[in-house]
């Protein structure tokens, strides 16, 4: 248990928190690149707490990232004209380009010079792989690390992104918990492991025909290690198998506020929890494959079939009791909530309420990497407070470009080798990935 001092301390993102601060001295999710490609050339977003407008330039693809309202009268950016390489206030024709410099006052004299004074705020953007990406932080915005999701090619890479109403931390320690996919995701019926093309959970155990639900059903209580590593955590759940192996399970948190995780053999998730405000936050996950292109239009079918958009809400969700269903919870799943995973986990931290009281909890051996990943968070916290850097991956641009994988896989081996199955697995994955991942 903790303070309601600590629980804000740690939950809490607005502008001059101590845990927002960290986060911005990262790079976050603040749309799908798929929003810009709407007739629509801007479209609102709300980051960190934070009220903003992103929009394209149509000449010359060039991206801004700008506060929402104009610092004239505080007329809505969202309905601006981009024109000029920057967006235009339609109110007064005020133009501000992509570094939030205002470039013109049209209705001012002519020989008026305030527009050279003014900016409206703005923040550094990038592409990569379907995400658009912004740094909210003073200073230089930190390189990327050669992450699989960052340098595969677009052909393997597909992105997403779903809502949630609750607090981003309670997001993101649903996915550093390996045992409650032996219970939330619990599946009393085994799929075909044939069509689990895009879907968590489905696919067989390694190289095995045992279906991945039936491995973790069966095997409830797994071992797990966690390490320290220089992008955040490795979590590596171990079950032992009753033809004496041993089935090892590797996911990561990679800081401040994502996961890495297998979706199949081929496969993997890298998936940011990032605050919306204090109560709400959008999961934006990358699916890299190893093997083929990702079919990408099946995937945006999969989802969007369980989404509302614009908004990217689950069409299942509080209101409608996350299409809970008795008879199923009986004879279907552990939760009745149908077979999408994402709703298990989205009705586990919604339960919790916007912000999860951790003053009356109780955290037990299985919350191991939950306990690790809060002393990372409240260490970052007070290096930054005491100024004295070396947070998580603050690293140079050569050493960013030596940050690779993280390795996320399932393995299955003799007992006495897991600790090396789990590598070579990976690295003949890597070996036989067209696009040669790096190791």
């Amino acid at each position: 248990m903790m303070s309601q001092e600590q629980n804000d301390l740690i939950t809490r993102i607005g502008p001059g928190r101590a845990a927002g601060d960290v986060l911005r001295r990262y790079w976050m999710p603040a749309a799908l690149t798929k929003e810009l490609e709407a007739n629509r050339p801007v479209i609102p977003v709300r980051l960190l707490g934070e009220n903003l407008a992103l929009f394209r330039d149509g000449d010359s693809g060039k991206l801004g990232l700008v506060a929402r309202n104009c610092p004239h009268r505080g007329a809505d950016m969202c309905y601006g004209r981009v024109e000029n390489g920057g967006i235009r206030c339609v109110f007064h024709g005020w133009l501000y380009g992509a570094d939030g410099q205002c470039l013109e006052q049209p209705g001012e004299p002519a020989d008026s010079t305030m527009h050279e004074r003014l900016k409206i705020k703005s923040y550094p953007v990038v592409e990569k792989n379907g995400i658009v990406w912004a740094y909210m932080g003073p200073g230089e915005a930190p390189p990327f690390p050669a992450f699989d999701c960052f340098v595969a090619p677009d052909s393997h890479v597909f992105a997403f992104k779903g809502l949630w109403e609750c607090n981003w931390l309670q997001a993101l320690e649903v996915g550093i918990d390996p045992v409650h996919a032996s219970f939330l995701h619990r599946f009393l019926e085994d799929e075909d492991t044939k069509d689990s093309y895009g879907k968590q959970f489905r696919s067989a155990a390694a190289d095995t025909n045992v279906p991945l639900t039936q491995l973790l059903r069966e095997n409830p209580a797994p071992e797990l290690k966690v390490e320290e590593t220089e992008y955040g955590l490795r979590i590596i759940a171990l079950r032992d198998l009753p033809d004496g192996r041993r089935h090892v399970r590797v996911t990561n948190q990679v800081f401040p506020c994502a996961i890495h995780i297998p979706m199949s053999n081929e496969m993997t998730i890298t998936q940011w929890h990032v605050p919306i405000d204090d109560e709400t936050c959008y999961w934006y996950a990358m699916f890299t494959s190893f093997g083929e292109p990702v079919d990408k239009q099946k995937m945006w079918d999969q989802r969007v079939k369980e989404h509302t958009l614009p908004d990217y809400r689950p069409k299942r969700n509080k209101s409608n009791e996350y299409g809970f269903d008795p008879v199923e919870q009986a004879n279907t799943t552990y939760t009745g909530m149908g077979m999408d995973i994402n709703v298990h986990d989205q009705w586990a931290c919604e339960s919790m309420g916007p912000i999860q009281d951790r003053t009356d909890e109780h955290l037990a051996t299985s919350d191991a990497a939950i306990v690790r990943y809060r002393r990372m968070l409240r260490s970052a916290i007070k290096k930054l407070a005491d100024n004295e850097g070396g947070l998580p991956m603050d690293v140079t641009a050569e050493q960013a470009a030596q940050i690779t994988g993280p390795v996320a896989l399932d393995a299955i081996g003799p007992q006495q080798d897991w600790e090396s199955v789990w590598l070579d697995r990976d690295a003949a994955r890597r070996e036989a990935s067209p696009w040669k991942a790096a190791s």
